[in-house]
């Protein structure tokens, strides 16, 4: 199979990522110390959730206008792909607040407001799932999509700035860029942030190609 200039680039920045965000030098900081590392992994990860998902609710969008299976299965193999990755941020979140924070789980209230967006889009899995006729099951999953994407961004970006939070750049604590996100962790963090967001565009790609194959299959049986 013949890769194109924007999947080789895909493997270039990961391979990147990987090596340098082990093996390159690192701000020496308080409490954080060697997992700020941890920067190149969970960091862009959550980003490329954000932009999957957002790319799904296009594709909502797109089918509430312009109703078509390719719309459909692009909304929801995006959809799916971003929940994986809000797990993926999840999963090294937890392992970075163990380490600086002292547990896995502390209640913070960004924590938990990732925790309920992710909840949030695994209800509009089960919600798709409860409906047989494909034609319904699309368009109330596109308006509920929706509102999912539109619940989201203030849970993640808005409530946890209203009150007390560890996360950098919240509840009062400075963000990387106010005092740590230096030149050494640019030169990696921002070709992780582009790397990561390609490998979910690559996976749903594929994933969105894979499933209209199998309904082309099932309709002509």
């Amino acid at each position: 199979m013949k890769l194109t200039w924007w999947k080789w680039l895909t493997v270039a920045l990961l391979l990147y990522t990987v090596i340098g965000g082990l093996l390159s030098d690192v701000p020496r900081l308080a409490i954080l110390n060697e997992t700020i590392r941890n920067l190149f992994f969970h960091v862009p990860m959550w980003f490329g959730m954000i932009l999957i998902l957002l790319i799904s609710v296009v594709y909502s969008i797109k089918y509430l206008r312009t109703p078509s299976l390719r719309n459909d299965v692009l909304a929801v193999e995006s959809a799916k792909v971003g929940i994986l990755f809000g797990v993926l941020g999840i999963v090294t979140g937890m392992e970075w607040a163990r380490f600086t924070w002292g547990e896995f789980w502390s209640n913070d209230p960004k924590q938990n407001a990732s925790a309920i967006g992710l909840l949030i889009y695994f209800a509009y899995l089960i919600l798709r799932g409860s409906f047989q006729d494909h034609q319904q099951r699309a368009r109330i999953g596109a308006v509920y999509n929706i509102f999912a994407f539109a619940a989201l961004i203030p849970l993640l970006f808005i409530l946890p700035r209203l009150t007390d939070s560890l996360h950098p750049g919240n509840g009062g604590n400075p963000g990387f860029n106010s005092y740590d996100l230096d030149s050494r962790l640019r030169a990696v963090f921002y070709p992780a942030v582009l790397g990561w967001a390609l490998l979910g565009i690559w996976v749903v790609n594929v994933k969105a190609r894979f499933e209209l194959l199998k309904q082309q299959v099932y309709e002509n049986v």
